[in-house]
């Protein structure tokens, strides 16, 4: 069974960007840049004729409008317990329209809705052991985030493996967007 979610791709050069973040943050496990993406919905495991289903019903939304992203802060998810550093994107109501795109398609496919609100990310690292405190002080003595700025070709269909969070993902299909 795939494991399957919808994303965007990061540049290799925002990525090797991004990857200058890395290191000096005890109980971090870093992603490696070659799987940097934004998540625009997890679907999760399905059998052989659902996947094949979702990435018809993802066809449908190829040639949706290019637009711009824009990455400005780190950030955690996680609380007092934090679980994962991120990369922040700028809000862009032309990103959630693609996503709420790709929920409404997904639904109609048979799957049940995401249940988390949807905030646009890059995971950088997976934390463990790692208290608020180290995480704050590693934010703060980041230095200042410059923002990344891209504009995505095409929106893809990613598979991973089972329970190995962050990568390596695969492209299973591409859908483009329009110029």
């Amino acid at each position: 069974m795939p494991r399957l979610f919808t994303g965007l791709e990061i540049p290799a050069e925002v990525g090797f960007a991004l990857s200058l973040k890395r290191g000096g943050l005890s109980g971090a496990r870093w992603i490696d840049p070659d799987n940097y993406h934004i998540t625009l919905r997890f679907i999760g495991d399905v059998d052989g004729n659902t996947a094949d289903e979702v990435a018809d019903s993802l066809d449908r939304l190829s040639n949706s409008l290019q637009f711009p992203i824009r990455l400005t802060h780190l950030g955690t998810f996680g609380g007092d317990k934090p679980r994962a550093l991120y990369a922040g994107v700028e809000p862009s109501e032309a990103l959630n329209r693609l996503q709420a795109a790709h929920e409404r398609v997904l639904q109609r496919a048979g799957l049940p809705p995401e249940g988390r609100k949807f905030v646009p990310h890059v995971s950088l690292a997976r934390l463990r052991s790692t208290s608020a405190e180290d995480v704050a002080r590693f934010i703060a003595e980041a230095a200042r985030f410059e923002p990344l700025s891209f504009v995505p070709a095409r929106f893809v269909l990613f598979s991973s493996r089972d329970s190995v969070g962050g990568g390596p993902y695969l492209v299973e299909q591409s859908y483009p967007l329009a110029a």
